[in-house]
């Protein structure tokens, strides 16, 4: 087990999903953010179940990082409720781990 982490959250449009993986990396909270085409979603809001399309991000971070990724993605996203999910990366390439802590710069 290390220290980094995967973060996934999901954007209403692909200016928004820029928007946030861009302040992210700028604010040293992720190392890089991938942005995934528009995924289709399905989904109970308030009752009633929705669809739409969404954009997905990728966030690659450290465990000490992710309550101001949490607190920095619901400052900028427009969604009431965004998806805030924190996955543990058990293992990877040392190189990529060791740039993830090197691009990742907390504010205590």
């Amino acid at each position: 087990m290390t220290d980094k982490r995967i973060v996934l959250t999901t954007a209403g449009s692909e200016d928004e999903a820029r928007k946030i993986a861009r302040r992210l990396v700028e604010r040293q909270l992720a190392a890089c953010v991938n942005i995934l085409s528009p995924v289709h979603s399905i989904y109970r809001w308030k009752d009633k179940i929705e669809e739409g399309r969404e954009w997905m991000l990728i966030v690659k971070t450290t465990a000490a990082a992710f309550g101001q990724v949490r607190e920095a993605i619901m400052e900028i996203h427009s969604y009431e409720l965004p998806e805030c999910i924190c996955l543990p990366i058990e293992d990877g390439s040392e190189d990529y781990l060791a740039w993830i802590a090197e691009s990742v710069s907390i504010e205590e």
